[in-house]
């Protein structure tokens, strides 16, 4: 005779398995919903007939409005930055006083004023040379472009048929510093300091070398090497003495060449050829 054994295990069926699940958690504590309020599973069962607890301590005014600041929108903690040069309307009026406050002027350089070095040439220059910044070793050589760059601009000057003396050079920055924000720069007022030295300068033309220069001079990004009209004076703080837009000798009658920085020009060989076929054409002789 055959025996026929149960198997050792039978799995229950669904309803059973559903309410023995909720008699598991029912025995652990947790019969209500789910909310999004934090609950303290492990607090201790108090007694419905002790005492209320005592409430807590409200926190001191001073804590309070701290905690308030912290909360509050990221932009109404953060405070301006002072402006580069101060309001416009204060930029000095004429060159050489301009070239004395560009070396001693504290808000130009968050309140630094070692290392800085002053731009060169005379006013009214047949050219305006704008580097973005002096190089390293120009603080201690006491002159602008004192190393390999500035030996590549007297080169590519004696071509041209022009003195470095009978040029205005100057540098966007006050002195040498290692990867700057010009975005940032710029809308913090270096850009209104810039135009304002040109204007004061009024150079026949300029050769900007560089691209972060052109957005200080109001100008947007050009894809390639450009020559553009004008310069755009606005903020630029210029008195009513400045000779007017439009008139002879005015800043805004100085045509910019954007051309890519002197440390380009350095490292591609043609490069110096693109430059030197937009200059000629700059002056008419392509």
């Amino acid at each position: 005779m055959t025996m026929q054994t149960a198997p050792l295990s039978a799995t229950p069926p669904l309803g059973a398995q559903i309410f023995g699940a909720l008699d598991w958690w029912r025995e652990s504590g947790v019969d209500t919903l789910f909310t999004d309020e934090p609950v303290t599973w492990l607090a201790e069962k108090r007694d419905p007939a002790a005492e209320p607890l005592r409430p807590a301590t409200p926190l001191p005014a001073a804590f309070a409005e701290a905690i308030a600041a912290a909360k509050a929108p990221e932009a109404q903690a953060v405070e301006q930055e002072a402006r580069i040069g101060g309001a416009p309307n204060t930029f000095p009026q004429d060159l050489a006083t301009f070239d004395a406050w560009w070396l001693a002027e504290p808000s130009l350089d968050g309140g630094h004023v070692e290392g800085r070095i002053a731009a060169q040439g005379p006013a009214q220059a047949p050219l305006m040379v704008i580097v973005p910044q002096p190089e390293a070793g120009d603080a201690a050589a006491g002159s602008l472009l004192s190393g390999q760059q500035g030996a590549l601009l007297r080169a590519m000057l004696g071509v041209m048929g022009l003195e470095l003396d009978q040029l205005r050079l100057a540098a966007a920055l006050p002195r040498h510093m290692p990867h700057p924000d010009w975005s940032a720069l710029n809308a913090q007022g270096l850009g209104a300091v810039l135009r304002h030295h040109v204007a004061l300068a009024q150079p026949q033309r300029i050769i900007a070398f560089g691209g972060n220069i052109l957005p200080l001079l109001g100008h947007n990004l050009p894809q390639s090497p450009a020559v553009l009209p004008l310069v755009n004076q606005k903020e630029a703080g210029i008195s009513s003495e400045t000779p007017e837009s439009g008139q002879p000798g005015s800043a805004s009658m100085a045509q910019i060449m954007a051309m890519p920085d002197l440390t380009t020009l350095l490292e591609r060989p043609r490069a110096k050829a693109v430059f030197w076929h937009h200059w000629l054409g700059w002056l008419g002789q392509a």
